[in-house]
């Protein structure tokens, strides 16, 4: 399993070296949030870090197309729970993670997205049992695509500013940072509604 693993993340680095670069960027985006099990981070960092000027650039397009791919994951959990979706949730042993999380789409909708959306728990767990419980698709909608770019731009803005040296510790830090990102950003939400 672990081989297989490795092997599909060099193939998927390999793809920052080709003039496809960026219709794989835009691919892996979108199939990360539904069904495939390597995280985009992983060929937007590699592009980005070689060349940071266009790290914003490469952190739209995988914003934009994750988010699609999270609308075509509620799509699989709400139509095809049945075939597709217990297939996938099956695939990667997420089967207890999805009756939890059944029970936390019922109360917690936005925010579960949104801490989905930006931290290292797979999205594509989320967006299928989003659709599967029937969540408001509207709400899932915003919190996802609020929580894929601040995600995809708060690596893309490293690298812009920081360059290759920021590379490693994104790569050894990321889950930490992507907690303590969320932590704020919901903390963030909770003071808004606090004071309107």
């Amino acid at each position: 399993m672990f081989r297989w693993l490795k092997n599909l993340y060099d193939w998927v680095l390999h793809w920052a070296e080709t003039p496809y670069a960026i219709p794989a960027l835009m691919a892996l985006a979108f199939a990360e949030s539904s069904f495939f099990p390597i995280p985009v981070d992983v060929l937007l960092i590699a592009m980005a870090v070689s060349i940071p000027k266009r790290s914003f650039e490469y952190a739209s397009y995988v914003s934009l197309f994750s988010v699609l791919g999270g609308a075509a994951g509620y799509i699989i959990g709400n139509q095809f729970m049945g075939t597709v979706g217990s297939q996938i949730i099956n695939l990667y042993g997420y089967e207890e993670l999805f009756t939890t999380l059944s029970e936390a789409f019922r109360d917690y909708n936005f925010i579960a997205v949104l801490t989905a959306a930006f931290t290292p728990i797979p999205y594509k767990v989320f967006t299928i049992t989003a659709g599967a419980v029937s969540a408001d698709f509207m709400e899932f909608f915003v919190a996802s695509a609020i929580g894929r770019t601040a995600r995809f731009f708060a690596v893309g803005a490293l690298i812009y500013f920081f360059g290759e040296s920021i590379k490693s510790f994104i790569e050894r830090y990321f889950n930490i940072l992507s907690v303590l990102f969320t932590i704020l950003l919901i903390g963030g939400f909770f003071l808004i509604s606090q004071l309107f």
